[in-house]
């Protein structure tokens, strides 16, 4: 192999274009396609930014050009050439660099390389074990690399802004103290301190509170963050957000704040130009009328409550349900009575991992007809009034849920997803802003038997709901906001609990006495007895907006170095096995037994 020498590049692969015909140019990266074409070898070399192809002539360098027949895909070259233009005929509109062509003086092979694992110049079945296990040469794919590249832009866009306004970028503690969160914390055993462990930050949450105490007014900064939890598409047990804290502001100024940013993150990596306001629903709204505090609204078919209608209906079944205090609630898909049965029998097997015992439905046919196996249950008058409600015409299909008001919302939410994606009513191109208040502050949690934080348990609860902590908590709403795009939470926060007397009392509500309130979250308590400002932030998943920023289905394929779905790295093999001395330094013991537990 060769080195480099004097060599210094002139031009990325991408650069070049019809002003730089004649030029001298000296290129560097690798082979992606080889042609031999009449004995002319055309390389498209490749980096970053982009092709260029470079040709071998055996009239220009015959020695050149014999040492070209070895190049194979990945090698890694240098070219020292002169650029000329294609033939009109031959000029490729796709390539920003397909009107020119490189003529080559000079080759360095700089290294070789193996037979790729798998094909990086086309798009072809590959798993994603194996993508991940040779991570790097998957990046090298041009897609994957812009997926970087907008990724980097993103950041540096979004550091800009919030310098512009005043923000200080200050990094948090990433060993710091395990609490309640919602999510298991990542441990980290400490050698020092026998039997004791520091933890991975799920959210930079506390210590961002305690900067606003300290003065700081506006802070920022994009951070990792850990959650041992299940995974899936868009989820990592580490992942980074775009976290933020302001002092002596409401949620209008919140709001205000983070609507030019994502104003100006598309606008620089879409040239999309959304104008704020976006729109705003409560979260009783959302769950009403689409099953979820998440609502993908670049379409309808919302719910519709037929709870009244039912308990006086002919169906059993509806009745008894609306009689017991449950839901009955429908939504209809128009113009999908084409349905097949085989169509409606898999989605009524499908919505079971929801909870649903069944999926009942009627197809609308001429004159108000029922097609259904419910349809004679239902008198002619009863039909109607359903059919009003839901504003159903010949053609449309419409399906019914009918249980506890948990498991309808889930259902008929999933559902209606799943029939847009079926009809394709999902465009990835079509971006849908909505910001969801009015959270309540907490849910009841009946396997547990107590109250849980619906964000966290520094959410301030709104003022006007104060009187209702200890005598109607469930009906108490919190000051919290969380920004949604095509049905995925992209953001989050809230305004926060400042005065150590209401989070005392927000503590008690969730179950947490001042012993343990103390353990936990001392160090906060002391810190609002100690001119705590009035102050509210919020935290942007950043590989979930990109994700959907380059209409990826993915978030794996907008991180460099992701984990699977089992929270595995195949390309490091982590996580693995340590030495029996590095557990003993550690105090752990080495022959440890779960049912010794």
């Amino acid at each position: 192999m060769e080195s480099l020498g004097n060599l210094r590049r002139t031009h990325h692969c991408n650069a070049l274009g019809k002003a730089d015909i004649g030029k001298e140019v000296i290129l560097m990266g690798w082979v992606l396609r080889r042609r031999d074409h009449g004995g002319v070898i055309f390389i498209d070399l490749r980096d970053r930014e982009g092709l260029t192809q470079i040709v071998f002539n055996p009239e220009i360098n015959p020695e050149v050009h014999a040492k070209a027949h070895q190049l194979r895909p990945e090698w890694v070259l240098a070219v020292r050439g002169h650029v000329e233009g294609r033939p009109e005929s031959m000029a490729n509109a796709k390539l920003a660099t397909g009107e020119v062509e490189v003529l080559i003086d000079e080759l360095y092979i700089l290294n070789s390389s193996e037979t790729p694992p798998f094909p990086l110049d086309e798009e072809s079945e590959v798993s994603d074990n194996l993508r991940l296990q040779y991570r790097y040469l998957d990046l090298r794919r041009p897609e994957m690399t812009a997926n970087l590249i907008l990724r980097h832009k993103a950041v540096q866009t979004m550091r800009n802004y919030l310098n512009d306004l005043g923000f200080l970028d200050i990094e948090t503690p990433m060993l710091t103290k395990s609490t309640p969160e919602g999510a298991r914390d990542y441990l980290v055993p400490s050698r020092v301190s026998s039997g004791k462990f520091f933890a991975l930050p799920q959210s930079p949450q506390l210590f961002k509170q305690l900067l606003m105490v300290a003065g700081m007014d506006r802070y920022y900064q994009i951070v990792k963050c850990f959650r041992d939890e299940d995974l899936r598409a868009d989820r990592q047990p580490e992942f980074t957000q775009i976290d933020m804290e302001l002092s002596f502001v409401d949620e209008e100024q919140i709001i205000e704040i983070n609507e030019g940013m994502i104003q100006t993150l598309f606008k620089a990596t879409l040239g999309l130009d959304f104008t704020p306001p976006f729109p705003r629903i409560t979260y009783a709204d959302a769950m009403n009328r689409f099953g979820t505090d998440r609502p993908d609204m670049r379409f309808g078919m919302e719910l519709v409550d037929l709870s009244e209608i039912a308990a006086s209906c002919g169906f059993k079944v509806f009745r008894g349900v609306a009689d017991s205090g449950g839901a009955v609630r429908a939504i209809n898909a128009k113009g999908c009575s084409t349905f097949s049965r085989k169509e409606l029998d898999d989605l009524t097997g499908w919505v079971t991992q929801f909870g649903a015992k069944g999926l009942a439905w009627v197809k609308m046919k001429a004159g108000g007809e029922w097609q259904s196996p419910i349809a004679k249950f239902f008198t002619d008058e009863e039909r109607e009034t359903i059919a009003t409600a839901l504003n159903a015409e010949e053609g449309d299909l419409l399906f019914f849920g009918a249980d506890s008001q948990k498991i309808v919302y889930q259902v008929l939410g999933e559902l209606r997803l799943e029939v847009a994606r079926r009809l394709g009513l999902l465009k990835k191109d079509d971006f849908n802003f909505v910001w969801v208040t009015d959270f309540p502050l907490v849910d009841y949690d009946e396997k547990e038997k107590r109250y849980q934080a619906v964000h966290h348990p520094f959410t301030c609860p709104r003022e006007e709901d104060m009187d209702k902590l200890e005598s109607d908590p469930g009906h108490v709403l919190s000051r919290a906001y969380d920004l949604v795009l095509n049905g995925t939470e992209i953001g989050g926060g809230s305004i926060r609990i400042h005065r150590m007397d209401i989070q005392s009392r927000v503590f008690k509500l969730l179950g947490i006495g001042e012993e343990e309130a103390d353990e936990k979250f001392g160090f906060l308590l002391r810190a609002l007895a100690l001119g705590a400002p009035p102050h509210g932030g919020i935290a942007f998943g950043l590989d979930r907006l990109m994700m959907i920023i380059t209409g990826s289905d993915s978030i794996r394929q907008v991180i460099a170095f992701p984990k699977t779905q089992k929270a595995t790295d195949p390309l490091t093999n982590a996580p693995s096995s340590v030495s029996r001395r590095q557990l003993t330094e550690l105090h752990i013991r080495p022959d440890w037994k779960e049912q010794e537990v």
